[in-house]
């Protein structure tokens, strides 16, 4: 199904909340500062939507499409995103505390200044991945394939 952008902008504000967006294609969409607090995200595809500010706790994106995707100071905390393939995405100051990324591929991702305190990295591919060296350990130490 696809929206303009106004149709869209208008669903995020009436639709009842948790959002549902399963499997939607939001390639490049316009989700600046959206609040999409527990929404259902799983397999949609969300490459390189902007997505800078976005409230995205514990919302369900696994096995979606964010390569390339926007999200700086994003608060991805809890989020599922299992599967996900977040390569090359910016995540610049993101939150991604006891997110779960096992098995997402965040391979040349820009990883910067996130939060990863408890996040689940098993089998996570970081290759190429820009993260501090401290970051580097903590992903090598919780089984993210570096």
């Amino acid at each position: 199904m696809q929206f303009t952008e106004e149709e869209f902008q208008q669903l995020l504000k009436t639709a009842p909340r948790p959002l549902s967006l399963q499997g939607l294609d939001l390639a490049g969409a316009n989700l600046y500062a959206a609040d999409l607090f527990q929404a259902n995200l799983r397999g949609a595809d969300l490459c390189r939507a902007l997505l800078d500010w976005a409230d995205l706790r514990e919302a369900d994106l696994s096995g979606a499409n964010l390569r390339g995707a926007d999200l700086f100071r994003a608060d991805l905390s809890r989020a599922d995103l299992r599967g996900a393939d977040l390569s090359r995405a910016f995540l610049m100051g993101a939150d991604l505390a006891e997110a779960r990324l096992s098995l997402a591929v965040l391979s040349e991702a820009n990883l910067h200044g996130v939060s990863l305190h408890g996040a689940d990295l098993q089998g996570a591919k970081l290759q190429g991945a820009k993260l501090s060296e401290a970051h580097r350990r903590l992903a090598g130490s919780a089984g993210a394939i570096l």
